[in-house]
């Protein structure tokens, strides 16, 4: 069974980098470069995870997962927070949020990989 990735990314170098990563790792893969059009993309199909920036046009990160988590058929779907932002605050707010994982840029593409495929075996 392949699973779905959506990727949430307003940088297009990144966009391609984790597009090509996710589609190399087997992933099915759909890509939002603004936080409303990823609510949108989860309304019309569930992805199996999702990988999210904070800084995005339209409304940030913090409030795509929020939005997310608030709803039955969605608050289940694990997310991994890939930002630039790496203050403390920002961890904490993600967590409280319930985001799954948080990983700063520049990132490893090896650990994304992995923890994009071990969050789907958790």
């Amino acid at each position: 069974m392949t699973h779905s990735v959506l990727i949430v990314e307003d940088d297009d170098s990144i966009v391609e980098a984790l597009n090509f990563l996710m589609e190399t790792a087997g992933f099915d893969v759909r890509i939002a470069r603004e936080g409303p059009r990823a609510i949108e993309l989860v309304k019309e199909a569930v992805p199996d995870v999702m990988i999210l920036d904070v800084m995005l046009p339209g409304c940030d990160g913090f409030e795509v997962a929020r939005n997310i988590r608030s709803h039955q058929l969605t608050k289940h779907i694990p997310i991994l927070m890939l930002t630039a932002k790496n203050r403390p605050i920002d961890q904490e707010k993600a967590h409280e949020i319930g985001v799954t994982a948080f990983m700063t840029k520049p990132f490893s593409t090896r650990e994304v990989v992995e923890k994009v495929k071990g969050m789907l075996n958790s």
